[in-house]
């Protein structure tokens, strides 16, 4: 699979909320997942741990109103896309949440992501 149909088969997947259907068709094994300076987790690697972050996340949430996500930009063997998250956090106020998020490929697998967004204070 090229990049850009990796790319866009992520961006369908996520657009439909089936993040964890993405992850295990698109990830490579080995995945390297990079969150910012501040966040709870910064760095882990691996699909199960990647996976396992993924339903941690969605534990911290009371409701998601509504979610964008743009169309990709493909250089290469890295894209990029923005995601908008409408949602309420447990114990939170309702708020928008919005990140850039950077992918590289390679054989046809995703085998790093990195998000780039401002973290909730602790």
């Amino acid at each position: 699979m090229s990049t850009q149909e990796v790319a866009s088969k992520l961006v369908a997947y996520c657009r439909q909320g089936q993040h964890e259907e993405a992850m295990k068709d698109l990830y490579s094994k080995d995945i390297v997942s990079i969150e910012p300076k501040g966040a709870p987790v910064e760095e882990i690697r691996g699909i199960e741990a990647v996976i396992q972050k993924s339903k941690q996340f969605g534990e911290m949430v009371e409701t998601m109103h509504g979610m964008e996500v743009s169309d990709p930009c493909v250089a290469e063997n890295f894209f990029s896309c923005s995601m908008k998250m409408d949602v309420t956090y447990k114990g939170a106020p309702r708020m928008t949440m919005e990140e850039i998020c950077l992918y590289q490929v390679s054989d046809g697998k995703i085998i790093r992501e990195e998000f780039f967004y401002t973290p909730m204070p602790s």
